[in-house]
């Protein structure tokens, strides 16, 4: 029976099997999360899992028609996260905060990838184009796990919003670090011509273009959606703009991350409306679940067995170790960056934590740089990239929600998915009413004579009273 549904799953481009592969992610991700969560550990971590086991390399329930047909979905994935991070860059915060938080992220990316390059040029002997643009890839975050276990936790406060910011900027500082690094790859490599200064100002073009046009959208989305516009329709133009911009994106050849940052932006700022971002993130699990768990099911785990682009080193080792050097970056940059912006002592020892994820951005520029070195040095860092990002993945999410722990950004004693009852609910309210009513009365002027109040002495009454213990007559000080 088993072995009929696979192959029934894998039969061409069966309309049908699609569907069902597609049900059968969801409904995979949503069933393993009920383990992860008596785990403590945030959803995301189910979603790569989900992703391995009905891989190639387990049960074999995806095949890799429906894999390719799904391109599209990290970038869709990313579109909603960048504009839903993109909320929170209000001027009003900014010009507080924002020195701040852009020297904190300029370290804690250099930091990192300064880390890598020495472990891979120097230690590993790994060749200088190989070297070089691997190291500008570990100053990439990802924001997707990072996003989600904030939402899950419901966490907020000073860490939170740092940490936002911090994740947002990092993807501009990746993806510079990336421009100039292939243009020394090229330079460095054996096709190369030489430094050429359009290999440094083409990518950085290109992506001003996208981040123009992003801000032109959170302007035309404003024009879009007046405040008497339907919740249904919101809706469907704020999904249809996000996708058309994605289009655009995928033409240029760049990530739709830096625009739809920048659109979401704008659009906060010139109508401080947050509840299209709120009916975002009710539309957007789904296409997140999916994501994360087609991310899990391309993870190549037989090409770790491959030798490096020099034969000298092994992947695995060359995984391992820039699994490790670029956690330790991370860190050591974010601590750096906290204690020269006199952040308060949380922040300091916890940030780096947080910024341990890595992939959308990340894998979608060792795809590009794959492309571009070509050869065995392309595929070893497609191949470095794909798999320490689900390991990533795994651990950095739980790092992450132990940082928002840790620095007290929510309470992690409280079920996050706990659900009052009615009766629950109206005890809640009561309770709440009582201890208005009674600093109220703390608040009062003293009077020479107490004030009596007239019971009500029916049996309900005494009943409720006793259980909250007050007494019929009270006098108002």
């Amino acid at each position: 029976m088993f072995a009929r549904l696979v192959d029934y799953l894998h039969a061409g481009a069966s309309a049908s099997g699609g569907i069902l592969t597609v049900a059968l992610m969801l409904l995979f991700g949503f069933a393993l999360t009920r383990i992860t969560k008596r785990l403590k550990l945030p959803n995301v971590t189910a979603y790569i899992i989900t992703g391995i086991l009905i891989g190639p390399y387990c049960l074999n329930l995806v095949s890799d028609t429906v894999a390719d047909n799904t391109a599209f979905l990290p970038n869709i994935a990313l579109a909603f996260i960048a504009f839903s991070t993109g909320q929170f860059f209000r001027l009003n915060s900014l010009r507080g905060n924002g020195m701040k938080v852009l020297i904190i992220t300029v370290l804690e990316a250099c930091v990192a990838s300064i880390f890598v390059f020495i472990a891979a040029f120097y230690i590993l002997k790994m060749d200088l184009a190989f070297s070089t643009v691997l190291a500008a890839l570990a100053s990439a975050t990802a924001p997707a796990s990072t996003m989600m276990t904030i939402r899950q936790t419901g966490a907020h406060g000073d860490f939170v919003n740092t940490l936002l910011q911090v994740v947002a900027l990092d993807d501009v500082v990746g993806l510079i670090a990336y421009s100039i690094a292939i243009s020394v790859a090229l330079a460095s490599s054996a096709s190369g011509s030489g430094f050429e200064l359009k290999n440094i100002i083409s990518p950085v073009l290109i992506n001003f273009a996208s981040v123009f046009i992003g801000a032109m959208l959170g302007v035309f989305l404003k024009i879009l959606l007046p405040p008497n516009r339907s919740t249904d329709n919101r809706l469907i133009i704020s999904v249809a703009i996000l996708f058309a911009f994605c289009g655009i994106c995928e033409m240029l050849g760049v990530s739709p991350l830096l625009g739809c940052m920048f659109m979401s932006t704008v659009y906060i700022n010139i109508t401080d409306d947050d509840k299209l971002f709120k009916q975002l993130n009710y539309f957007s699990p789904p296409i997140l679940l999916l994501f994360f768990v087609r991310s899990g099911v391309c993870f190549e785990l037989d090409a770790l067995t491959g030798g490096g682009n020099e034969g000298e080193t092994s992947l695995l080792t060359l995984g391992i170790v820039y699994f490790l050097v670029r956690i330790a970056g991370k860190y050591a940059g974010a601590f750096i960056g906290c204690l020269m912006t006199h952040k308060n002592k949380l922040v300091r020892n916890y940030l780096g934590l947080a910024l341990i994820p890595q992939a959308g951005v990340a894998i979608g520029l060792a795809e590009l740089g794959a492309r571009t070195l070509g050869g065995a040095t392309g595929s070893a860092l497609r191949t470095v990239i794909l798999a320490s990002s689900v390991l990533y993945e795994l651990i950095g999410p739980a790092c992450a929600k132990l940082s928002l722990a840790l620095s007290h950004s929510y309470d992690k004693n409280v079920n996050e998915e706990k659900i009052l009852t009615a009766q629950e609910e109206d005890q809640l309210i009561v309770n709440l009413l009582i201890e208005r009513i009674r600093e109220i009365q703390r608040e009062l002027p003293e009077h020479s004579q107490p004030v009596p109040v007239e019971a009500d002495n029916s049996p309900r009454t005494r009943s409720l009273m006793n259980r909250q213990n007050l007494r019929p007559f009270q006098r108002v000080k």
